[in-house]
């Protein structure tokens, strides 16, 4: 394993390879197929550049934990608003997210339906390409590369286009308070229903999930968050929205974090044994497709455009939904079922061919995370 310390060490290191590389940050997202190649790790490119609170501004060396940059954060009263998850719950793995991770994999929690995804939040990247080239935002980029949006290509591409080494976000102030609505005994349909009436309200909800199978019977849960006479006031308002409902009101900061990392961690499934997908959809879509997916559990969030869902070990769950409009990935599966069907959902023939063209211009020699997103 190489653990280069600076950027001009990793570019120096890529620019001089003869053989692929398995990207990685903290080894935390061990998603999509199984890479061949020597293992590179950016963990040890950590530390923040600058920090401006005033301006909501943040650049971070890309290996830098993120327990580090929340701890720093909170210290002013801050946050990264995304809500990035932490898969080491349910994928079973060890080591410590890093902010590369987030970026790569664009990683967004339960907030994403209101204050958006992590990619909405960045500022700048800088990476090194698949020939060791250092490559920055906003500044001098090599001739070939003049005209490409370098952050929104780079959030989310796994590794496979560079390897981060600096990211710039934008960040937010923390709340004074929170509080979550919870709803018994919905069934999915009416579930859905209900979160869409909450997210269409004038009320500001910052997450709306639904668990079906809670241990108390289904639980569909709102948050808001805010000055307190604020969260109060829409309080009071949604349970009149939902008059008639059985509906309880937790307000209690610290209990209403935890109910919320427990659904952006997909909490439910965490060493339960099965596969576990996740799908994108319409949320109005949501009822027709989980009654198709045949799941032992499942985790409803962004109110029902995202569905998580524990199935028998080896299901191609993405074919027996059959055609729908969003995508299916198989997160948590053997390695031996990652490599027989698409981890990710297979791009439309045009898109496929724009998504080989960038990985030939900025990856020509094929050196980085051969094959992951396969």
């Amino acid at each position: 394993m190489s653990r280069p310390e600076t950027e001009a060490a990793l570019a120096e290191m890529i620019a001089g390879a003869n053989a692929p590389f398995h990207i990685r940050g903290g080894g935390t997202r061990g998603i999509g197929a199984p890479v061949a190649g020597a293992l590179l790790e950016t963990s040890a490119l950590r530390g923040v550049t600058l920090y401006e609170p005033g301006a909501l501004t943040l650049v971070v060396k890309a290996g830098t934990p993120v327990a580090e940059i929340e701890e720093t954060l909170a210290a002013e009263g801050q946050r990264l608003a995304f809500e990035p998850m932490d898969h080491r719950g349910l994928l079973g793995t060890e080591g410590t997210p890093t902010i590369g991770g987030v970026v790569a994999a664009n990683a967004s929690g339960p907030r994403r339906i209101q204050a958006g995804a992590c990619r909405d939040f960045m500022l700048g990247v800088r990476f090194v390409d698949g020939m060791g080239q250092i490559l920055k935002n906003g500044g001098r980029v090599m001739k070939n590369v003049t005209g490409y949006d370098l952050v929104k290509l780079m959030t989310g591409s796994w590794g496979t286009l560079g390897v981060l080494t600096e990211v710039s976000l934008k960040v937010l102030p923390k709340p004074e308070t929170m509080a979550t609505l919870r709803l018994r005994g919905l069934a999915t349909g009416d579930a859905v229903t209900a979160m869409a009436r909450a997210l269409g309200s004038p009320y500001e909800i910052t997450g709306a999930a639904h668990l079906p199978s809670a241990p108390e019977g289904a639980e569909t849960l709102l948050r808001i968050e805010g000055f307190e006479q604020s969260v109060t006031y829409r309080a009071d308002a949604l349970r009149g929205l939902f008059a008639g409902m059985e509906v309880e009101v937790d307000r209690d900061p610290d209990t209403v974090a935890q109910t919320w990392a427990e659904i952006r961690d997909v909490a439910p499934m965490q060493g339960a044994t099965g596969d576990v997908w996740r799908i994108s959809c319409k949320p109005s879509d949501a009822p027709a497709l989980t009654h198709a997916m045949g799941a032992s559990d499942l985790v409803m969030d962004w109110g029902g455009g995202l569905v998580w869902a524990l199935v028998e070990e080896g299901t191609d769950l993405r074919s027996r939904l059959g055609t729908f409009d969003g995508h299916a990935t198989l997160v948590r599966g053997s390695e031996a079922l990652r490599r027989s069907l698409p981890v990710f959902q297979p791009e439309p023939a045009p898109l496929a061919t724009l998504s080989a063209g960038l990985r030939a211009r900025f990856d020509p020699r094929g050196f980085l995370n051969p094959g992951l997103l396969a």
